[in-house]
């Protein structure tokens, strides 16, 4: 090596910064060692130092609590003057059970690699350039089949210097980690009732909203707590969940509890909770055992999205949008490709328009999901009322431009690349009532990930939808398989009116379940005065006249506006009684205590969670559900049907939708008679498959047979 190329080597090892030493002990179970987060520590900071224990195979050390026998690993420190040293910050334990039949135990432990950490605060005093000597006594009960009490005396040099310290090279990442993976309180009310045979625990808190709660465990920091052998008996609910132990020692022969404290542990989680005697939390019980989510991951999160935007263009809500996007390219020609790309980013932009609403919703603490919008009767009214114009325009009562390119080209009157954006805009707006397959576990993925993430999905959602009428504006080939323009565009504008006038209707219909009868009323005579407004307007366009009737007609349409807008809606009306013939399957108000009561009764529960807005839900109610099959496996079963009416706000229902993973309606679940998970039928029913799945819910044997 030459000379330059060697000092240069060691002067960039001068450079670096001292790491902290420490060699490792072999106690004849364990490798321990003390490792530093940081390569030196700065006068008056805390720097975290780890008991690493690498742990022989087949063998275990153990937890704060050890369980039914063994005993927790301690450490005494001797440290410079002035230093001090805190608690060990526990890693999560694996619950292990030892021996067998009447003779098991269960003991919280680690295997394998573990890292404690303890915060070690430093004196202001610590002079720089000197290093400080850390000693630490380790006593360890490491296990099998048969226990051995092993001891190490363990050193570590940590450099002292002036300014913030950089993380140790080796450890610093792996100290980090394990502080990260620590159970921590997180702001966790929590409830206990004990007698001398259970010990019941809720919890209800915004981390378990929505969370991944199957396996839940709760480890106690008292070992007379309850019976660590037995798993809980598990229930949860919107808010959080409840676990049931066996009662432990205080409070079947020994003092009770002032305060049961511990660790739980979810997939991917773990919390410190403490506690206090009283009564269950609300929100913690009613949906039964939770059953362990299917995780998309992100990419194949958005090919779910994308595959539902594409079938999305089949479903009911969308045929009257399909007729506009028909009508827009009936006059194709050379604009054809921009107007398809203009369509495109009206999709694009409608549907990340209302996603970031409902992601910035949702983050103020408002429950809602996907079609949020149309659970409001202002957003309702206005909507038919907009459908309305647009029909009215298709019908030739007005024109505003010269093209047939839907009720955008409209909005603007300058050319039909606004006309081509705002129809992608109504085109979404139209099918939010809808959720097409794939769609349901895309949308709840998103509304579980980072803002960034749940666009992304959504994104892919946008491009789904915007796929077919885009790919056929901007490939030629598949344009000159339209017919040519002709003296029939007329009649068939005129035709394609129809179906907005049944969308407009439509929503008059989901406004009547939502409001009472004045609220009814006002949209009605609103329709009125607009359809009279758009008269006007075509008037004018017809024939010269005083521009004071152009200001009639915009006078009359704001009266419109302002008479849907200007009050609160009263609250929904009662439902009438079912027509003469139809079938309407007996059914009950869901709720969380409902499911479970009819649960502990061993009964079959199909619980329907459905919205008078949601097109999806109603073709599913008239299609699969309100048949005669189902009503006789109903009966037939000793099921008991529920319906969860999400057509107006309700936080209970969006906290259960997001339990199962789901941003919206419908949704449809069936209890067995076992106490075990709902099955989660299709998101499109029959109604074979109902009555399937009520049979097979009743064939299961009862929860307390099955133990």
């Amino acid at each position: 090596m030459r000379f330059p190329a060697l000092l240069a080597l060691l002067l960039a090892m001068l450079a670096a910064p001292l790491a902290a030493v420490a060699g490792p002990v072999n106690t004849g179970h364990i490798e321990a060692q003390l490792v530093a987060q940081d390569a030196s520590v700065a006068p008056g900071s805390t720097v975290y130092v780890a008991l690493r224990q690498k742990i022989q195979k087949g063998w275990h050390t153990y937890w704060r609590n050890s369980g039914d026998s063994g005993a927790a690993t301690q450490i005494a420190w001797t440290l410079p003057a002035g230093w001090k040293a805190g608690d060990l910050v526990w890693a999560v334990p694996k619950r292990l059970i030892e021996g067998e039949g009447e003779f098991a135990v269960a003991v919280y432990a680690y295997e394998g690699e573990v890292l404690l950490p303890v915060a070690i605060q430093v004196p202001a005093d610590a002079r720089p350039g000197t290093t400080a000597h850390l000693k630490a006594t380790v006593a360890f009960l490491v296990c099998a089949e048969q226990c051995v009490p092993e001891n190490a005396d363990l050193t570590l040099d940590i450099p002292v210097k002036a300014g913030a310290p950089a993380p140790d090279p080796q450890w610093g990442r792996a100290v980090t980690e394990a502080l990260a993976k620590a159970p921590k309180p997180a702001g966790l009310d929590a409830r206990f009732a004990a007698d001398s045979q259970t010990l019941t625990i809720s919890i209800a808190g915004a981390p378990l909203a929505g969370a991944d709660l199957a396996g839940a465990q709760f480890l106690p920091y008292s070992p007379k707590a309850l019976k660590h052998r037995a798993d809980p008996v598990l229930d949860h609910g919107p808010q959080g969940l409840t676990l049931r132990y066996p009662a432990g020692y205080s409070f079947t022969k020994g003092t009770p509890l002032a305060e049961v404290d511990g660790v739980l542990v979810l997939p991917g989680a773990s919390y410190e909770v403490t506690a206090t005697p009283g009564a269950a939390l609300p929100g913690t019980t009613g949906l039964g055992p939770p059953a362990a989510k299917a995780r998309l991951g992100l990419l194949l999160a958005i090919l779910y999205a994308f595959l539902g935007g594409l079938i999305l263009n089949l479903m009911p809500c969308v045929f009257p949008v399909l007729s506009m996007k028909a009508a827009s390219l009936a006059g194709h020609g050379g604009a054809a490709r921009a107007e398809g790309l203009a369509f495109l980013a009206g999709v694009v932009a409608t549907f990340l328009a209302l996603a970031g609403a409902l992601l910035a919703l949702r983050a103020g603490g408002a429950a809602v999901g996907w079609g949020f919008q149309l659970q409001s009767p202002p957003v309702v009214a206005a909507l038919s009322l907009i459908i309305l114009l647009a029909a009215l325009n298709l019908s030739g009562v007005f024109e505003i431009g010269t093209s047939i390119q839907g009720l955008g080209s409209g909005l603007a009157g300058r050319g039909g690349l606004i006309g081509a954006f705002f129809t992608g805009v109504l085109a979404v707006v139209v099918a939010a009532p809808c959720t097409a397959p794939f769609m349901g576990p895309a949308l709840g993925l998103a509304l579980t990930l980072s803002p960034i993430a749940a666009l992304a999905i959504f994104l892919g959602l946008a491009l789904g939808f915007a796929a077919p009428f885009t790919l056929l504006a901007v490939t030629p080939a598949l344009r000159g398989r339209l017919p040519r323009p002709g003296p029939w565009m007329d009649v068939f504008r005129h035709v394609l009116a129809f179906p907005m006038y049944a969308a407009a209707a439509w929503l008059v219909w989901v406004l009547s379940q939502q409001t009472d009868s004045l609220g009814l009323a006002r949209l009605l005579i609103a329709a009125v005065l607009v359809g009279f407004g758009a008269w006007l307007w075509g008037l004018t366009q017809a024939r010269p006249l005083a521009a004071y009737w152009q200001w009639a007609a915009f006078l009359v349409l704001a009266l419109a506006v302002l008479l849907i807008t200007r009050d609160p809606y009263g609250p929904a009306r009662v439902a009438q009684a079912p027509a003469a013939g139809k079938i309407e399957l007996e059914s009950q108000a869901w709720s969380p205590a409902r499911v479970e009561a009819l649960r502990a009764e061993g009964r079959p529960v199909l619980v329907n969670f459905t919205a008078a807005w949601c097109v999806t839900c109603q073709v599913n109610e008239g299609v699969a559900l309100a048949t005669p099959g189902v009503a006789a496996a109903l009966k037939r079963d000793n099921a008991v049907y529920l319906v969860a009416d999400w057509t107006n706000r309700d936080a209970t229902i969006a906290a259960a939708l997001s339990q199962f993973g789901r941003a919206g309606v419908p949704l449809y679940l069936v209890y067995g008679r076992d106490g075990g998970p709902p099955r989660v039928l299709p998101q499109l029913l029959t109604e074979g498959l109902v009555v399937k799945a009520l049979d097979e819910a009743a064939a299961t044997p009862p929860a307390a047979a099955a133990k």
